[in-house]
């Protein structure tokens, strides 16, 4: 597009696209309703003040702004994460996952080296969440073996599935999206391989970071001590309701604290509609009452060995239901025998997802019952049940032995700590590989397009039986869908108005008189830092349309322009926000947004030398 003089309109479109921006990195405001609330301003603005050429033709129309809901990259990508739901739900990956324990468990740092690499190549074909989903359990049983935190190696899992991701066309949905503007805007396909060699040349750069030198940088949370009961390592919310019977009733608050709940945090007292918050003074525990707690597993585990009446009424439930999850009736005198406490993550995709704890009533299918949750690191004053259940959440259950077992099967949680030899094979894993290989044989070789191919992949998914029409509608994530239809109708109006070619003019007077090389190297710096700040879909999409106009304007291949975008817009390090594996290992791995910054800046400033080094080798700049 030419060059176009300042408009009401391109202004109109920056400040939409600022305030939405906002949004997005505050995170307040769910990201679904933001992405809503975008295109309906967009819809209006446009109706109300029709965008029109000098001969009077509609430049932008509602048809227009609301393609993106239908754009073929969309379709790819939500394709794309049903094929990856098959594969989770069928344990495709999780038998050779196995079998590479069941013969390297003696050699655990040899194996979490080969599982890294593993993962940043299944990775390069496969939707990264459902790969870290697998292994987290994986590293975190090995990383225990060996009397050491997960921490050390559950940042690097997310790194190296991004990582892998950069490599190919489907290697995340950041690079179908490019894709797809790239196509729109110059009639062009990107090929399957076709940024292939440059993506595994950072992608090296990268691993040597993340295996050597990122494990350095980490906190080390694992405490190998057992002389302090001060809480240690991941804190949960949990909640004890007082029931006859409980311990607690009748306990008084000493110098505003509880002598018989020392090594955890009382964060708020619920009896009816009143709130106590701390300091607790002159209060006594009634029946009835509800105590909000922060607390780690291991101090729990002492205080109910200690006081088994301690959570009366909590044990009771998860004892009392037999193999369908139905009740029965209990013996108040054995409720407390034979209990673990375990930790599961909250799966993507997962049924509880959206819903409260009140609303699933506190216990998972199979009888374990709920006790606590770890929301990403926060913690919240309120109670529990007030809690709106996310993916990557951590929840503390506790159950009996047979109760925790069948969780294994349990595709709405992730359980931490299991037998790997137990898992057991799914009889249609051979099915999802071979639907999920021949997507990616089809899609590669230029037999089908990428789009046409895994939307039949996810059909055959359904009709081979892998997954069903209600596991597969729940492998459509709702915010993907709206934050891509949104920022496909912010690219349309940017490229409408004028507005991708004025900021394409402002960079090159702002860098005027610089080289192709100085202008790549800025541009991927731009890139990697709003793809932290907003998100790597979003960024790719608003930043592909100035790109383009960047090698029209310095009359160069327009490609080596949007390949910039596409590594810059994967470089999501730096924040837990930024990309979904992040948050997933967020929780299990007990980090603070800090340690994403610590560890994540340093990479992206690496990749981003590296880059800065390949470039003008690989593409033959002047």
């Amino acid at each position: 597009m030419e060059y176009m003089a300042p408009s009401l309109h391109m202004w109109l479109t920056f400040a939409v696209i600022g305030v939405a921006i906002l949004f997005y990195a505050m995170d307040h405001i769910p990201l679904e309703i933001t992405s809503l609330g975008v295109v309906s301003v967009l819809l209006v603005l446009f109706h109300v003040m029709p965008l029109t050429s000098a001969d009077g033709q509609l430049l932008l129309n509602t048809k227009t702004l609301l393609s993106g809901f239908a754009d073929p990259a969309l379709i790819a990508v939500l394709a794309l994460l049903v094929m990856g739901q098959g594969i989770v739900q069928t344990g495709a990956l999780e038998t050779p996952a196995q079998i590479l324990v069941k013969h390297g468990v003696n050699y655990p740092r040899t194996l979490i080296f080969l599982c890294l690499v593993a993962v940043s190549a299944i990775s390069a074909f496969l939707n990264n969440t459902p790969v870290v989903v697998i292994f987290i359990p994986i590293i975190i049983m090995l990383m225990d073996k060996m009397d050491k935190s997960p921490s050390l190696v559950l940042m690097p899992l997310s790194f190296v599935a991004i990582l892998g991701g950069m490599t190919t066309l489907i290697g995340s949905s950041t690079n179908l999206l490019v894709a797809g503007v790239y196509k729109v805007q110059t009639g062009r396909e990107i090929g399957f391989f076709e940024f292939t060699v440059p993506g595994l040349f950072l992608a090296g750069v990268g691993m040597i970071y993340v295996l050597f030198i990122a494990p350095k940088l980490l906190p080390q949370k694992h405490q190998n001590t057992e002389q302090s009961i001060r809480p240690s390592g991941k804190q949960f919310i949990v909640q004890i309701d007082l029931v006859d019977g409980n311990a607690l009733i009748g306990k008084s608050a000493v110098a505003g604290m509880f002598p018989d709940l020392s090594g955890m945090t009382t964060r708020l007292i619920k009896r009816g509609r009143k709130i106590f918050l701390p300091p607790f003074d002159d209060i006594t525990l009634r029946e009835g009452d509800s105590l909000i707690l922060a607390t780690t597993r291991r101090v729990l585990t002492e205080k109910i060995a200690k006081t088994p009446n301690l959570m009366k009424g909590a044990l009771a439930v998860s004892r009392g239901f037999v193999e369908d999850g139905t009740p029965q009736a209990t013996d108040s005198q054995e409720e407390a025998k034979g209990l673990h406490l375990a930790e599961v993550i909250v799966a993507p995709a997962s049924r509880l997802d959206g819903r409260t704890l009140e609303q699933v009533g506190f216990y998972l299918q199979g009888g374990c019952n709920i006790v606590g949750i770890q929301r990403r690191s926060r913690m919240v004053r309120t109670s529990i049940e007030d809690i709106r259940l996310e993916a990557g959440d951590v929840l503390l259950i506790v159950g009996n032995r047979d109760q925790i077992r069948r969780l294994r099967n349990n595709r709405d949680v992730l359980l931490m700590e299991w037998s790997t030899s137990e898992v057991p094979v799914r009889t249609d894993s051979w099915k999802a590989l071979g639907i999920f290989t021949a997507v990616v044989t089809s899609a590669s070789s230029g037999i089908l397009p990428i789009a046409v191919a895994a939307t039949l992949g996810a059909f055959a998914m359904i009709l081979t039986g892998c997954l069903n029409i209600r596991q597969a509608s729940r492998a459509v994530d709702r915010r993907i869908f709206m934050l891509i239809g949104a920022a496909l109708a912010m690219g349309a109006a940017l490229e409408a108005t004028g507005g991708a070619a004025y900021l394409t003019h402002r960079m090159l007077d702002l860098f005027a008189g610089a080289s192709i090389l100085v202008i790549l190297s800025a541009l991927f710096l731009l890139v990697a830092i709003f793809t932290n700040v907003l998100s790597n879909n979003a960024t790719a999409v608003l930043f592909t349309p100035i790109a383009i106009n960047l090698g029209h304007r310095l009359d160069l291949d327009p490609m080596i322009f949007v390949t910039t975008v596409i590594f810059a817009a994967n470089c999501s390090f730096a924040t837990p926000m930024s990309y979904k594996t992040n948050l997933l290992v967020m929780g299990p791995g007990n980090y603070k947004f800090s340690d994403f910054m610590k560890v994540g800046i340093p990479l992206i400033l690496l990749l981003w030398v590296a880059f800065t080094v390949m470039v003008p080798w690989y593409y033959q700049l002047p």
